[in-house]
């Protein structure tokens, strides 16, 4: 029951302010970008990997983790509504667990789904590349919604920290320094990707063998980081 109340206020402050109009407004361009971009001469397959793979799962996905990771906690945190929250008798680690089932599910409804009606408008059902990147939003989203989360806890400048991350790291260094492709979520996500659909030309230096682990390691480790953190907050509210 507290759970459950947790996840009602959680998507309430999430979808009830600033935050949620950027939520429509991400997958909305990223949708209205594949339908001006159907028209062109260009390869569709090539085109449709740019715009899902570099502008979708490289700059779009993670920005949505950002909004959607950060929000789920941060705010709560800043304005020092947390405390109530942590004075309930619930285990900090199910309150982590909450937040970040809101954020996933959230991150798929946002990302997930608008990448895979964007590939259908850009490709249709062929070389299933419109499932393989949608896939590979799924496990990406997860991942990143973890992290931002764990950011939310550890500083109160998450929202700079995980913009600097995800503009930095995923659209610059993850798609163009090819040593560090293999600690970007963006490559794991192409993967994953590439391994549903194997005839649609994704291209990654990252193997499944390497990016499965490391996306679990990843979703785990820093949810687990985030309850942690969480409970160290309960003891300097008490103190």
């Amino acid at each position: 029951m507290l759970r459950t109340t947790v996840a009602r206020l959680t998507v309430r402050g999430l979808l009830g302010s600033r935050r949620g109009l950027l939520l429509l407004v991400v997958p909305g361009l990223l949708l209205l970008m594949s339908v001006i971009a159907r028209g062109s001469s260009a390869d569709k397959q090539q085109l449709t990997a740019t715009i899902l793979g570099q502008l979708g799962l490289g700059t779009l996905v993670p920005l949505l983790g950002v909004v959607v990771g950060t929000g789920v906690i941060s705010t709560e945190i800043d304005d020092g509504s947390i405390v109530y929250l942590l004075a309930k008798p619930l285990p900090r680690w199910q309150i982590i667990t909450t937040k970040l089932i809101v954020a996933v599910l959230t991150s798929w409804v946002v990302a997930a789904v608008p990448t895979l009606l964007a590939g259908l408008v850009l490709y249709g059902t062929k070389d299933a590349l419109a499932v393989g990147y949608a896939v590979g939003v799924l496990v990406a989203s997860t991942a990143y919604s973890s992290v931002f989360l764990l950011l939310g806890v550890v500083t109160r400048n998450a929202v700079v920290a995980g913009l600097a991350y995800a503009l930095i790291w995923e659209s610059v260094v993850g798609n163009f320094v090819e040593g560090a492709r293999t600690l970007s979520v963006q490559q794991w996500g192409l993967a994953v990707a590439r391994a549903v659909a194997p005839h649609g030309g994704i291209s990654t230096n990252v193997g499944l063998g390497a990016a499965v682990p490391l996306l679990v390691l990843v979703t785990v480790g820093a949810g687990w980081l985030a309850a942690v953190r969480l409970a160290g907050l309960t003891l300097a509210a008490g103190d």
